[in-house]
């Protein structure tokens, strides 16, 4: 008999909130976390807005030493680490330091590109005769398992700890990799999540590929638009996302206050065949995908109350609303609720689909839906296909049962998360 598995902890580095409590307030009150980056000003960016978490150092040192902050400037692994010390401790588990692994908890968190900053900070100050002078903490801030390695040290965890990377759909893929080895019972306990580092290194690539918005470098906050007739393109973001998956029966035993549980999903690629490419969807799998997901989780499309899509604020977000209506078999006012995170926190890239999903676990545990914001114009063409009240402006509340999460990622791949309000 398979585990049911629930989520027991959240954890949270977002551009509009730096912690559990800041970020589900900015959330329900539409705060976005998007501002004017100097730095990408100075270097002459198209997009000179950003989505970047604030954190300094009075907070990195509540969970890093001195020592360990001394030369250390990976920012994806420090949002990473906050996020997952966060969840854990928010689970109302300990942090102890004991000789013996927990060998029954283990991490899979994921990343995008990992280290940049500081490998540029090494070789701006070293020629090639000099490469053995990269410093001894560039290989542990620079390899793409630093993130899961550094957490699974600091809470010695001794079931899988590893590092997932698949674009845009890393965080949501990190939570159904975790949810399988619970299921499976592999593991009792798993930190699931994704952290994407900041700056101009990181998003100076799709700045140049002409996919950021470069219309509102005046209005920041006006900049992200998904669903919007006025999108033009998305916002570059950071930041990360972490939730605790327990078994059910581990939870219960332990007394654990529980905010969801994850019902099933699915993970696929459109091969980049027919309309998929490296960057654009192969619609045929992004619907399998919405539709194999929900026959995992064993519920009719009907169930679904809510949908937290991708949808980036670029041409392709008419695409994915359509997906979703010939997936669900469901349009106009039948259609679910749908919101895009992104228009308060810009694309958080690697760590998008964890950052979100800590939201849609949120709304079903506070019974909220978060607005859209810049969505006053609606795309002609969402128009034409649901009905302009499922897209709330506003926070509303709402009777929420179960939330589909989707993320779909450059190199045609695509990942569906079900979430359910917990009912013993």
């Amino acid at each position: 008999m398979k585990n049911r598995v629930v989520i027991t902890g959240l954890g949270v580095v977002a551009p509009n909130g730096v912690g559990l409590d800041v970020f589900t307030h900015s959330i329900q009150n539409g705060i976005s976390g998007i501002r004017h980056d100097s730095e990408l000003e100075r270097l002459r960016f198209s997009c000179q807005i950003a989505g970047k978490p604030v954190v300094d150092v009075a907070v990195a040192l509540n969970y890093f030493s001195e020592l360990e902050l001394r030369n250390f400037n990976s920012s994806g692994i420090l949002y990473g680490v906050i996020a997952a010390i966060d969840a854990w401790t928010d689970a109302g588990l300990l942090l102890e330091i004991n000789e013996t692994p927990d060998w029954d908890s283990g991490v899979i968190f994921g990343t995008g590109t990992s280290g940049i900053d500081k490998f540029r900070e090494c070789i701006y100050k070293i020629d090639d005769f000099q490469t053995r002078k990269l410093g001894s903490t560039a290989v542990a801030q620079t390899m793409n398992s630093g993130v899961s390695a550094y957490i699974g040290g600091k809470l010695g965890l001794g079931n899988q700890v590893t590092t997932n990377s698949s674009a845009c759909t890393t965080g949501t893929e990190s939570i159904l990799m975790a949810y399988d080895r619970i299921q499976s019972g592999q593991a009792k306990r798993m930190i699931a999540g994704s952290t994407s580092d900041s700056g101009p290194y990181i998003w100076g690539g799709f700045d140049a590929m002409k996919v950021c918005t470069f219309k509102h470098n005046d209005s920041p906050e006006k900049g992200s638009r998904p669903m919007s007739a006025t999108a033009s393109g998305f916002v570059p973001g950071s930041g990360a996302g972490a939730l605790i998956l327990e078994s059910l029966d581990i939870a219960l035993a332990r007394g654990a206050k529980i905010y969801a549980e994850v019902i099933g999903g699915n993970i696929n690629s459109g091969g980049q065949r027919g309309e998929g490419t490296m960057t654009a969807p192969n619609s045929i799998a992004v619907q399998r995908c919405i539709k194999d997901a929900l026959l995992n989780a064993k519920i009719d499309s009907n169930q679904i109350d809510a949908i937290n899509g991708h949808l980036t604020a670029t041409s392709k977000d008419s695409l994915e609303i359509k997906n979703w209506t010939e997936a669900l078999q469901r349009k106009g006012v039948n259609f679910p609720y749908i919101n895009s995170l992104k228009s308060m926190v810009g694309h958080c890239l690697s760590a998008a689909g964890s950052i979100e999903s800590v939201a849609s676990v949120l709304q079903i545990h506070h019974q909220f839906i978060f607005p859209n914001l810049n969505c006053d114009d609606i795309h002609p063409e969402i128009q034409e296909l649901i009905d302009t009240s499922r897209i709330p402006q506003q926070c509303i509340p709402a009777d929420l049962d179960t939330i589909i999460k989707a993320s779909f990622g450059f190199g045609d791949v695509n990942a569906c998360v079900v979430f359910k309000k917990y009912k013993l």
